[in-house]
């Protein structure tokens, strides 16, 4: 493999810059792509961009990632809280994992405060709004040239 990275986004992130401008800011989840590229270019990685609504469907790609990545940058989402599924695929990743999120879910509803794949994952950024996909791309690409 050649430093060849995924972000997996998940449930309600393709409606970027619709929902929730506050918490998610105006940025669409095209544009969101578009700059992740970008910048994965920039770096000299290999970067697939994806999303999905439906939990099962990610559980598969994170399997399958096993064979085809190096790293995985992930925006579990709603699923951050409620997805033992996702947790375990991931756990048995054991490939660098960042676990990102563009809110601080620690600064929101109690219910958004637990994440149950940050104890399994190599590192995390919340709370820096689509920087964070940057800073996330940067990171990665300095845990694989460890």
């Amino acid at each position: 493999m050649n430093n060849k990275i995924i972000i997996i986004n998940g449930p309600n992130l393709n409606l970027l810059g619709e929902r929730e401008q506050s918490q998610y800011g105006s940025v669409t989840f095209k544009e969101l792509k578009e700059i992740c590229l970008d910048k994965s270019q920039e770096l000299g990685l290999n970067l697939d961009f994806t999303q999905s609504n439906v939990e099962g469907e990610l559980v598969n790609l994170i399997q399958d990632c096993r064979k085809s990545y190096d790293g995985i940058i992930i925006n579990a989402a709603a699923f951050t809280h409620t997805s033992v599924a996702i947790r375990d695929a991931l756990d048995v990743f054991k490939k660098p994992i960042i676990e990102l999120h563009i809110s601080n879910i620690y600064k929101r509803e109690e219910f958004r405060q637990k994440s149950l794949i940050s104890d399994i994952v190599t590192g995390g950024i919340f709370g820096l709004g689509p920087d964070g996909y940057i800073l996330a791309i940067i990171s990665m690409q300095k845990l694989l040239n460890k």
